[in-house]
């Protein structure tokens, strides 16, 4: 028999807050972190959902007396997000650490000469695993914007077979001048706040983020401890599978990601019928959230609850699977649905249940989606226990 894996702690740091009570008290006021930011010389203001440097700065000096050290703003975004995780939490010799990035210290090569060894994943991974005293090597997960997701999915996995007894994952990703570049080449970014699967949507806002989750199994030492504890989800299904259609465009039938909703609930053994809620991608550009509309379809799924977190925090990349996990457990939690921010007219072929205000409801089972680029697709489903 396979072992049961849970997510037993969370934790968040975005331009709503540092913590994830600070976060859902946002939310539910409807606040979103989207605003105009002015990033590149030269350019002008665009919409994008940016955390305050000021604010940041000032929360890890009240945290971190260790300055023998310099950090940079992503590897303080991390650390602030792991912390109360690892307070709580023992690290011991069969504890991973995974960090999920799309593009870590990419700021790092802005006017250098050479390469510096920080802008390396496995270099970013090891100095926060050293911090906290990690003594397993780190896992990087980077697969675009699925890594959040498959993060998860990497730690069940994990712990599953035997290699760890628990981890913790982190995820992490910084507004920049190259991913602002990067976006802009492909004409991507919206010209206002995103409306994902809105009829007059046009791109996508840039968000920065760093989130946080703890995953053990019961037959763990802390597994028996936490498992009366409030926050407990069990990691059911995952899958990631590839479409490959385009380096940058989705599959405009849905192949990749229908499979892996139809492989993950596959595993965790549910129905279409017994999904509660649906976290989706919805980046708010015109073939992501159409591709998403069929697949949603083709697996019977049009008619539970949808919602995009990107109207609220922007599209964090490598953070953005794992941050939108930790917000729809919350949703579980306090057995609140929040809208898909932005939202007013369908601009989708296929129907979807897209959540337009906060709803009461009861949620079991949760379905978590996301699409990348390179025709990458993951899903997971989570159970509230």
């Amino acid at each position: 028999m396979r072992k049961e894996v849970y997510i037993t702690d969370y934790n968040c740091v975005t331009p709503l807050g540092f913590t994830a009570d600070a976060n859902w008290k946002a939310l539910l006021e409807g606040k979103s972190g989207v605003a105009l930011h002015k990033i590149i010389e030269n350019q002008d203001a665009f919409y994008a959902s940016m955390i305050d440097s000021e604010k940041l700065n000032e929360e890890f000096n009240r945290f971190f007396t260790q300055n023998t050290i310099d950090f940079t703003r992503l590897e303080k975004m991390l650390l602030l997000s792991l912390l109360p995780l690892v307070k709580k939490h023992t690290v011991s010799n069969d504890t991973a650490f995974i960090l999920s990035t799309t593009k870590g210290n990419i700021s790092l090569l802005k006017n250098q000469s050479e390469l510096p060894e920080g802008v390396y994943l496995s270099k970013l991974a090891q100095k926060i695993a050293d911090f906290f005293g990690f003594t397993t090597k780190p896992i990087v997960v980077s697969n675009a914007c699925v890594s959040g997701v498959m993060a998860i999915a990497v730690a069940k996995n994990m712990i599953q077979v035997g290699k760890y007894k628990d981890a913790f994952v982190t995820a992490g990703d910084e507004l920049s001048e190259f991913v602002i570049s990067g976006f802009n080449s492909f004409q991507a970014i919206g010209s206002g706040p995103c409306k994902p699967y809105d009829k007059y949507r046009d791109g996508i806002n840039i968000g920065e983020a760093a989130a946080a989750v703890y995953v053990t199994s019961c037959d763990s030492e802390e597994g028996r401890i936490l498992q009366n504890e409030k926050l407990r989800f069990k990691i059911l299904g995952d899958s990631a599978v590839n479409d490959a259609n385009h380096i940058s465009g989705p599959s405009r039938t849905g192949d990749g990601l229908c499979s892996s909703i139809r492989n993950a609930m596959t595993e965790a053994n549910v129905s279409s019928e017994q999904i509660d809620f649906i976290s989706a991608h919805g980046t708010a550009t015109l073939y992501n959230d159409e591709m998403e509309a069929i697949a949603f379809n083709r697996m019977e799924l049009q008619n539970v609850p949808l919602n995009s977190m990107k109207g609220y925090y922007g599209h964090c990349l490598g953070a953005s699977g794992l941050l939108e996990s930790i917000i729809s457990m919350g949703s579980a939690l306090h057995n609140t649905l929040l809208p898909s921010k932005n939202f007013e007219e369908t601009g989708v072929t296929q129907p979807l249940n897209i959540l337009r205000e906060n709803q009461s409801a009861a949620v079991r089972y949760i379905l978590k989606t996301a699409s990348g680029f390179g025709g990458c697709n993951a899903a997971v489903v989570l159970e509230k226990c």
